[in-house]
């Protein structure tokens, strides 16, 4: 390596949920853009679960640099083996159970990975010596805005999770900073607003709304469809995560947002216009309980502290993304009318 190179200390990277959308697109960025300069190895760790997809990064098997780790990081014993042998320098946590809609069928698994298994991770990276870990969070932990258009969450406000899955989150970034403070560990959060981009699983809004159009289904929209959400490319997520891995302060949370807000019927109008598909296409469903009104994410300690700014611009990054579904139907199929599909139908009725 040459003697001219910026050492960050952080050669071997572990990133948990790394077969998942977020995960995939922070691993690429990694290895693509190079952020981390004297990194050598990648580790991904990935219980491969419903939405955990080796096909994300199958171009990357068989790279000496990247490793794909089959575990559950509930299981204590599988990761003290893991972290013995790998000797990694910092984590990025993104392993979680992550949609609101089946933490109202099923809280209990929310629960059981996101707070347990953060707490199992955390103490292993504790006992291990890695020098930092990032928890990768969500805006969903600070609750509802009120829709006055200005209002936004900071990082000093109360957590106020309305469901299972929000509360999971909260639960794990409160267990990081413990670990913080009772044992000095070296822990960073990171909190963020609503991704889309490629490989998102087809249960989450934009990818769900995609494919429906794409097979003249019903598009499902809970409520009136004004619900609001700040949207962020995922790999602007990415590079916000790994800013806060680069430049972060040890026990601070970091919001990461792209200042995009849209209505959820905004962004259902935009894939049937890029779809030259119908606006009849639209139903509008029974609103789910305690679905939050907007969320507005606040960035600016992250963009001064951290010299981090979101690069997409929306509109045309939405078209990119649409687009990629288009244009990648063997991965989307293998889902959809696979394995999954008795899932799909108990969760969703119809609408996919």
């Amino acid at each position: 390596m040459a003697d001219d190179i910026q050492k960050t200390g952080y050669e071997h990277i572990l990133v948990t949920g790394g077969a998942g959308f977020i995960g995939s697109n922070l691993i690429r960025v990694l290895f693509e853009e190079k952020p981390v300069p004297d990194l050598e190895f990648v580790g991904n760790l990935d219980a491969l679960t419903y939405a955990g997809n080796r096909a994300n990064l199958a171009d990357y098997e068989g790279d000496n640099n990247y490793r794909l780790i089959h575990a559950d990081i509930c299981d204590a014993a599988r990761l003290d083996g893991i972290f013995r042998f790998g000797q990694f320098d910092a984590v990025l946590h993104l392993a979680a159970e992550s949609h609101v809609d089946r933490s109202l069928l099923g809280p209990e698994a929310f629960f059981r990975t996101n707070v347990l298994g953060t707490a199992a991770l955390l103490e292993a990276a504790r006992r291990h010596g890695v020098k930092r870990v990032v928890v990768v969070s969500t805006d969903e932990v600070y609750g509802s805005l009120p829709d006055d258009g200005h209002s936004k969450f900071r990082e000093d406000l109360p957590l106020d999770p309305t469901s299972p899955y929000a509360a999971s989150k909260a639960s794990s970034d409160l267990a990081a900073l413990s670990f913080h403070k009772s044992f000095g560990m070296d822990v960073v959060i990171t909190r963020c607003s609503n991704n889309y981009g490629p490989y998102q699983f087809p249960e989450k809004m934009i990818p769900l709304m995609i494919l429906n159009a794409l097979e003249d289904r019903p598009l499902p929209v809970y409520g009136d469809g004004r619900n609001v959400r700040d949207w962020i490319h995922a790999r602007d997520h990415a590079r916000g995560i790994i800013a806060a891995l680069l430049r972060g302060r040890p026990g601070r949370v970091y919001n990461l947002g792209a200042n995009t807000e849209r209505r959820n019927i905004e962004i259902v109008e935009k894939i049937l216009e890029r779809l030259g598909k119908p606006r009849s296409l639209i139903r509008f469903v029974t609103d789910r309980p305690a679905h939050d009104l907007r969320y507005a994410t606040d960035s600016l300690r992250a963009r001064e502290e951290l010299g981090w700014e979101p690069r997409a611009e929306f509109d045309a990054a939405l078209g990119e993304t649409i687009d990629w579904y288009v244009n990648n139907r063997p991965w989307w199929e293998a889902i959809i009318h696979g394995p999954y599909r008795a899932y799909y139908q108990k969760l969703y009725g119809n609408r996919l």
